[in-house]
């Protein structure tokens, strides 16, 4: 909001000669005119405080998307197992992006590879950040631990959860979210000191922080664990282990979807900022854009793969279309906010088909995911990257990154290959780090025989040897005494399947 000032000195020398004491009355005005704008002030802070905490409520409700669809997605002798790691990436995310995570992203001001202040929360609020960037923050920390628990399911043990949780929550995504978001971060569109090709990383809401984060840190989980017993045959052809709930993968779809509008549009952090004073056009209507590109990308995904896996198997099969929805937001999230609706068009087309062929590779190379997540926010996370470059507008880019006039943008749209080539060193760098972090920390979890769950455990189901009964009551236990029915444990070994 521009500053409005008020002058008793000069709002004086407009009075009449009768007036008994000009100056007082216009000091009277003046006071009653800064604290009508003062109230104003408090009002924006305040709408856009609610705005970013609503859209924190948003994203935090797609946990219960990713619990519904991981669920639905695995056998039902795993169910209460997935559904508990989900609770447990959301806790224990919490305490740790609450000691470093969020320092380590944007406590500044810092160098441009990480964070050095906000430990702990210490000197917030702060002119810069709330409490409320915090919750926001956080919401999308254990949005990228959820993608990578849903890579590893049916295999993994309860300790390898906590460990990666809090390792990629408090330390492995805030340096890449400070990379790439914070002001300081050495490749950040907000960092206008000094702008990597002129342009910086164009990654709105994370199709490459978030996603690909996530991603391939479940890619190097589940190619170190390797696939579960019975995926693939001793012909090394592929076995469909379906998951046993096409109904909560339904529900899950639908509850992602409806964070997805607090994921996207919430980015933009603040609601009350006009572009033009006194227009109907400002950021409110950039962030309806937003909700609508977003719309439009998940829902051509999920029509391309609806056809395209008819074609390919001769099936109309769910399962496959709300994986193909899903990959056409991952991949608009990068670009949402800057791009024509006719161009997230194009970008959940070719999402499906990335994620078709992702899907294609990781069966002829004998990897698997369980809930195709890796190929999901991985492969479309990182077309999503590449995207934003080349379709990306001019006046939407310096509309949402202000400060900077003459910016790079998309190939497509006129603005040179500057904006694509920052966006091919953010993919190799993002490879690179979790390479270096998350590889290690499977494989030695793995030599500690950490990982994986024995041979046994994995044939009888998690729910049953590891969390002490199933997640669903088929029978009372009256008739289960009646049939001479009765559960065992059984007792977990340490050893690790070939």
């Amino acid at each position: 909001m521009a500053s409005l000032n008020c002058s008793a000195d000069q709002l004086a020398l407009f009075f009449g000669p009768n007036t008994t004491n000009a100056s007082g009355a216009a000091d009277y005005i003046c006071r009653q005119f800064t604290g009508v704008t003062d109230r104003f002030t408090d009002t924006t802070f305040a709408v856009d405080s609610t705005y970013l905490l609503f859209s924190a409520y948003l994203v935090f409700s797609m946990q219960l998307g990713f619990a519904m669809l991981c669920a639905g997605s695995v056998r039902a002798k795993n169910s209460m197992n997935i559904m508990l790691t989900n609770v447990l990436d959301a806790a224990a995310g919490g305490l740790f992006y609450y000691m470093f995570g969020f320092a380590f992203a944007f406590g500044g001001p810092s160098n441009g590879f990480i964070g050095k202040h906000y430990f702990g929360l210490k000197e917030i609020p702060s002119s810069s950040y709330d409490y409320s960037s915090f919750l926001y923050q956080w919401a999308f920390a254990i949005a990228a631990a959820g993608i990578t628990s849903g890579s590893i399911a049916e295999r993994t043990q309860f300790v390898a959860y906590l460990i990666y949780s809090s390792f990629l929550t408090g330390f492995v995504y805030p340096v890449v979210s400070h990379w790439f978001w914070s002001p300081d971060g050495w490749a950040s569109a907000f960092n206008t000191n000094d702008l990597l090709f002129g342009s910086g990383v164009i990654d709105f809401a994370g199709s490459g922080v978030v996603h690909m984060v996530g991603g391939f840190a479940g890619l190097y989980g589940a190619l170190i664990e390797g696939p579960r017993i019975g995926r693939f045959d001793q012909n090394g052809r592929a076995v469909a282990l379906r998951g046993h709930s096409a109904s909560l993968v339904v529900l899950g779809t639908f509850m992602l979807w409806f964070g997805w509008y607090g994921f996207n549009p919430g980015s933009f952090n603040k609601i009350l900022f006009p572009y033009v004073s006194g227009s109907y056009y400002g950021q409110w209507s950039a962030i309806g854009r937003t909700a609508v590109t977003t719309t439009l990308a998940g829902c051509t995904a999920a029509l391309t793969t609806l056809f395209g896996k008819r074609i390919l198997s001769g099936h109309w099969n769910v399962t496959d279309v709300c994986n193909g929805l899903l990959g056409g937001f991952a991949a608009i999230t990068a670009g949402c906010s800057v791009v024509q609706p006719w161009a997230a068009i194009i970008c959940g087309f070719v999402a499906a088909l990335v994620l078709i062929g992702c899907n294609k590779l990781a069966e002829k190379v004998k990897f698997d995911d369980p809930l195709e997540a890796a190929q999901l926010h991985g492969g479309c996370g990182a077309w999503g990257v590449i995207f934003t470059a080349l379709f990306a507008t001019e006046k939407y880019v310096n509309e949402v990154y202000p400060g900077k006039p003459g910016r790079p943008y998309g190939l497509f749209m006129g603005g040179g290959g500057r904006l694509l080539a920052a966006h091919i060193i953010q993919i190799l760098v993002i490879i690179g780090w979790v390479t270096a972090t998350m590889g290690p920390l499977f494989l030695i979890l793995h030599k500690l025989k950490l990982l994986r769950i024995s041979e046994d455990d994995e044939l009888a189901g998690m729910d049953m040897t590891r969390h002490g009964g199933f997640a669903y009551v088929y029978e009372d236990d009256a008739e289960a005494h009646k049939h001479g029915i009765q559960m065992r444990k059984i007792e977990p070994t340490s050893i690790t399947p070939n």
